[in-house]
């Protein structure tokens, strides 16, 4: 993949958008650590009417802020698989924005081990591959001090949070235990998925482009990467581009239209 070129043509590919597909695609959406399944709830309104948007919330925050968090990967796969069920009859694909990203792998690649019905495509966002984890990213974030300094390291979160103990302590105790699943997630080393797999990911991001590239390792068909301009939150930054090249993907899933495996940036 050359980085120049993929440059220049995402630029205008990225702006792209399909305005008439003939079904409907149900998108289940799962959250970045630390957040919930409000981050998406205004991409409703935003993205295609044949776009049904799912936003997964997950144990202990949200709307199930009473029940307690999750602390182990492989668990919290097998609990979503198991609540989305009714969600992923149909026409479905799964989008996950960074600890979401590698929750939607965990997710595919359950349901091919169950041999359920997989989704159109898995769409990732602001994460290295799942091959291609930092051992270190979450080395020493184990204090109150240090979880701040991250989530002001990474952006994102309104300072309305920041300004509240009582939300600043809920952020934090489920960034704490999201940032302990994540830790806890082991390459299985299978066989690529079979399904387009389409990544995004931002510029000025930290996590390096070659671990980003290596998503492609986990495609054994169709397979795109999206550059945009912004930081690990480029989904809010540049939100109308980017959902304009989510419905262009996920459009493509839909319509069967599988091209070989390219990228753009």
């Amino acid at each position: 993949m050359d980085g120049a070129a993929g440059k220049e043509s995402g630029e205008h590919a990225s702006h792209g958008r399909l305005t008439r597909v003939e079904t409907s695609v149900s998108l289940l959406c799962l959250p970045c650590a630390g957040a919930s399944a409000t981050m998406y709830l205004r991409w409703r309104r935003l993205l295609p009417q044949w776009v049904r948007v799912v936003p997964v919330e997950l144990p202990g925050r949200g709307s199930r802020l009473a029940e307690s968090g999750a602390r182990d990967f492989d668990s919290l796969v097998a609990q979503l698989c198991a609540e989305q069920a009714e969600a992923m009859r149909g026409r479905f694909a799964i989008f996950g924005h960074s600890m979401g990203a590698l929750l939607a792998f965990g997710m595919a690649r359950r349901l091919r081990s169950m041999g359920h019905a997989l989704p159109l495509a898995l769409l990732a966002s602001a994460s290295a591959a799942p091959s291609r984890r930092d051992p270190d990213r979450f080395a020493g974030k184990t204090g109150d001090a240090a979880l701040i300094a991250d989530l002001r390291k990474q952006g994102g979160t309104p300072e309305e949070v920041f300004a509240s103990p009582e939300l600043m302590r809920i952020t934090l105790d489920v960034l704490g235990a999201d940032y302990g699943v994540c830790e806890g997630f082991r390459y299985p080393g299978e066989a690529p998925l079979p399904m387009p797999v389409h990544v995004f990911a931002g510029r000025d991001d930290d996590i390096e482009a070659e671990r980003i590239h290596a998503w492609s390792a986990e495609a054994s068909g169709a397979f795109s990467l999206d550059w945009f301009s912004g930081g690990h939150f480029f989904i809010r930054e540049q939100e109308t581009a980017f959902l304009g090249a989510l419905s262009q993907r996920l459009g493509h899933a839909v319509a069967g239209n599988h091209h070989a495996s390219h990228a753009l940036a």
